[in-house]
């Protein structure tokens, strides 16, 4: 009987691991959001931004990675706690007119801890509401800015 237990917990834990390393590797999130402002407005100044905070915010920095006026901004997101993970975050500029479509993205890799946490968790849930307000507070600001 307890042998039979084993066989089955065993089996059960060989087919979670399947799946969980089944799952895809790369995720993406992506928002966009239009503002009544052209590009060089909406695509400001930056280099670094580094943050800590509490745990769901966690620790870590970004930096500049490539950057072309008015076009695009593209980062490297690195998280130092609650865990380590490194992904890329880009901002797209689109100019429509006197408007422009602002996408922000990120783009990263899952490792298998990660893949198994989406089992449960997930990202685009966890981060694309942040992504959303991030974006109306920019199109708040770009919209306010004077012209010139």
């Amino acid at each position: 009987m307890i042998l039979k237990i084993l066989i089955s917990l065993a089996a059960i834990v060989v087919v979670l691991a399947v799946v969980i390393a089944l799952r895809p590797t790369e995720f993406r999130v992506e928002r966009t959001a239009t503002m009544a402002a052209p590009a060089p407005v909406v695509f400001g100044v930056g280099a670094i931004y580094t943050w800590s905070g509490n745990n769901e915010v966690g620790e870590g920095r970004t930096t500049i990675i490539e950057s072309r006026p008015s076009e695009l901004i593209r980062v490297r997101l690195e998280f130092v706690r609650p865990f380590a993970a490194t992904s890329t975050a880009t901002f797209a500029f689109r100019s429509q007119g006197e408007r422009t479509a602002v996408t922000w993205s990120l783009d990263g890799r899952n490792s298998f801890p990660a893949k198994a946490m989406g089992l449960v968790m997930n990202i685009d849930k966890m981060i694309g509401d942040d992504f959303e307000k991030g974006l109306a507070q920019l199109k708040v600001m770009a919209e306010a800015a004077p012209r010139s």
